[in-house]
């Protein structure tokens, strides 16, 4: 691993060493607000997103999670945007203010899914490449389009490594540690597990976070911002709907047919990338990113923070000083 960080941070430059990042008085609270929500159309989705920085800036892209939302990044979208940096950070479909442009349009639920909404919010903002940053499902979202998509991506951070879904894989059963911390998983692919997260979608939200971040200490108002996120007409529909793809439970689209043929074969991502793991994640695999170094052909590194599942809000500082460098 030492011998890709000193081959990936070649790139970097003496500017990086000469400018000290987020340290002493740059640590100090970005004052940028974080806001407004603006909308746009693209493709199926009027996407609700936080724009930040100067629009002639290197273009960033921040994707969350579930059961997360944009504040996960409202640390991080801030000290980018400082760094001159163009800073997008989306609702996801079914989360916040992004809606479906047509009640007919059929809600979706494939991975692919997920990263043509993205492709198509990078050209309503006449973005052409860009660096992703994720974690969680926006670390998958991120992957694919590093994969198939290559000339779209500048670079790539992408926390627990290499997320791309491959379903015959999925089917195989996992250690019980392993399988105990997928519980909402599989709850969610039975009907009680429906009515679970529509009659307690925000305590759930709240036990998952504390699960999949055992050492995070947030408050009362933090999590109630990103609560209100979750009370998108779709996202009950989104949300049962991947998790039951991911088992096999529903069936595939067609239209995505040539996409997942693709991506059921584990392409690699030959991008620049930074993996990052959380230390206590639950589902942070042991080696320290060994398990899935193979998927990344291009310059690389791996990072492991202290904290949890939700590592830019964890660990905002550490976050943005990876999207930095990967970028160089």
């Amino acid at each position: 691993m030492n011998i890709s960080r000193r081959t990936l941070l070649k790139t970097t430059g003496a500017a990086v060493a000469a400018t000290p990042f987020l340290t002493g008085a740059a640590a100090a609270s970005p004052n940028l607000p974080f806001g407004p929500v603006r909308q746009i159309d693209a493709g199926v989705l009027n996407v609700g997103y936080v724009e930040l920085g100067p629009a002639t800036g290197t273009p960033v892209l921040l994707l969350h999670g579930f059961p997360y939302d944009i504040h996960s990044f409202e640390e991080v979208g801030p000290l980018l945007a400082r760094r001159g940096y163009r800073v997008v950070i989306p609702y996801l479909r079914g989360h916040g203010s992004t809606t479906f442009r047509s009640a007919a349009t059929p809600r979706n639920v494939d991975q692919a899914a997920f990263a043509l909404d993205i492709l198509a919010l990078m050209d309503a903002l006449h973005i052409r490449r860009a660096v992703l940053a994720g974690y969680d499902w926006g670390s998958r979202t991120a992957d694919i389009i590093a994969a198939l998509w290559p000339e779209r991506v500048q670079a790539l951070v992408s926390v627990t490594g290499y997320l791309i879904t491959n379903l015959e894989f999925n089917k195989k059963p996992l250690p019980p540690a392993a399988e105990n911390a997928w519980w909402y998983q599989y709850y969610f692919t039975t009907e009680r597990g429906v009515q679970g997260l529509h009659e307690y979608k925000r305590e759930l939200g709240e036990f998952i976070w504390k699960f999949n971040s055992p050492t995070w200490k947030y408050s009362a108002t933090t999590y109630a911002r990103t609560a209100a996120a979750f009370d998108n007409p779709d996202y009950e529909a989104i949300v049962i709907g991947n998790y039951r793809w991911r088992q096999s439970l529903v069936p595939a689209e067609p239209e995505y047919a040539e996409l997942e043929a693709v991506l059921q074969k584990t392409p690699k991502i030959a991008v620049p990338t930074i993996t990052i793991d959380g230390k206590y994640d639950p589902f942070t695999p042991a080696g320290n990113g060994s398990s899935y170094r193979d998927h990344f052909v291009g310059r690389y590194e791996h990072r492991t923070f202290d904290v949890g599942h939700n590592v830019p809000q964890e660990a905002p500082r550490e976050f943005a000083r990876a999207v930095v460098d990967v970028s160089r």
